[in-house]
């Protein structure tokens, strides 16, 4: 039987409220060796929707699991054609005030590395370097059966030559890159091989229902011990992927700190969330550290 991941939760009645105070947000920065884990949450503020806030992709669009796209050949074609079309989306998609301003902190030297949720590499292009990608990249391609890695800039111009005229207009885009297409609009759209062995494509990122690789996590785990404190940025924290970080720094007596505007799974466990916007509350952070944000980044990821 095929299971679905979880992908909502209940949150207790006896959660702590969230806050707008960020001086202690300020104060482990100040104090330096924090360690950042991003949702899909600071991404918002640069069109690309989250996963369960407001609005949120959850309350019309079912992700893919890996079990889905293994195992059915028309799963994966519904599912190439909603993230060939998503891809043009997101390969639009621009840091914003949030990312810039990881990147100062990390310039500034108050950092100890990021982890993030997110596959969208706009830390990256925010001008952030010490990013682990725990769920993986959209912009690199997979072989199931040879394990050749390739750019998605390249698999995209195949499947535009492939789909002459394929243009659908999406009901919306996911944060793991899948437009909203019906299964008129999907049609007969061609998947394409592996250019070397023939064998199944899969962008390299980590689907529901797939485990995050053991190597991935334990350097994770690492990130977290060397750390002095963790700040979680724009994560609901509902997936163990994330929220075992979280417990892991609470158990060893490390300070945890979330801003994101909707109860977390994780507030249990941290000394305060703030519930503002992302944007706004890591501007206003690095205003109180007088650390400029930069307002033009480079686009390092894109292709």
């Amino acid at each position: 039987m095929r299971m679905r991941p979880t992908l909502s939760w209940t949150p207790a009645e006896d959660l702590p409220p969230g806050t707008t105070d960020l001086e202690p947000v300020a104060d482990a920065l100040s104090t330096g060796g924090v360690l950042v884990l991003s949702g899909a949450g600071i991404s918002t503020e640069s069109g690309i929707p989250d996963y369960r806030g407001e609005g949120g992709s959850l309350s019309r669009h079912t992700p893919m699991t890996y079990q889905e796209f293994t195992g059915d050949a028309q799963a994966r074609r519904r599912y190439w054609a909603r993230s060939h079309l998503g891809w043009r989306t997101f390969g639009r998609a621009r840091p914003n005030a949030g990312h810039r301003a990881v990147a100062a902190f990390e310039r500034h030297g108050l950092l100890s590395g990021v982890i993030t949720q997110n596959v969208d590499r706009l830390h990256q292009a925010a001008g952030t370097g010490n990013v682990m990608e725990l769920h993986g990249s959209l912009d690199r391609v997979v072989c199931l059966t040879c394990g050749t890695f390739s750019p998605r800039r390249e698999l995209a111009r195949r499947l535009e030559e492939a789909n002459p005229g394929f243009d659908p207009v999406a009901a919306g885009i996911n944060p793991d890159g899948d437009a909203d297409l019906t299964d008129d609009q999907v049609g007969d759209f061609r998947v394409l091989p592996c250019a070397v062995c023939g064998g199944i494509l899969k962008p390299d990122v980590v689907f529901f229902g797939e485990a995050v690789p053991p190597e991935r996590v334990e350097h994770c785990r690492t990130l977290v011990r060397e750390a002095a404190s963790l700040l979680v940025l724009g994560s609901s924290l509902t997936v163990m992927s994330g929220l075992r970080f979280v417990r892991q720094a609470a158990r060893s007596g490390k300070p945890v700190l979330i801003i994101n505007r909707d109860a977390t799974r994780g507030d249990r466990h941290a000394r305060s969330r703030v519930a503002l916007p992302l944007g706004a509350a890591l501007t206003r952070v690095a205003g109180r550290l007088g650390i400029p944000v930069d307002g033009q980044a480079e686009d390092l990821a894109k292709p």
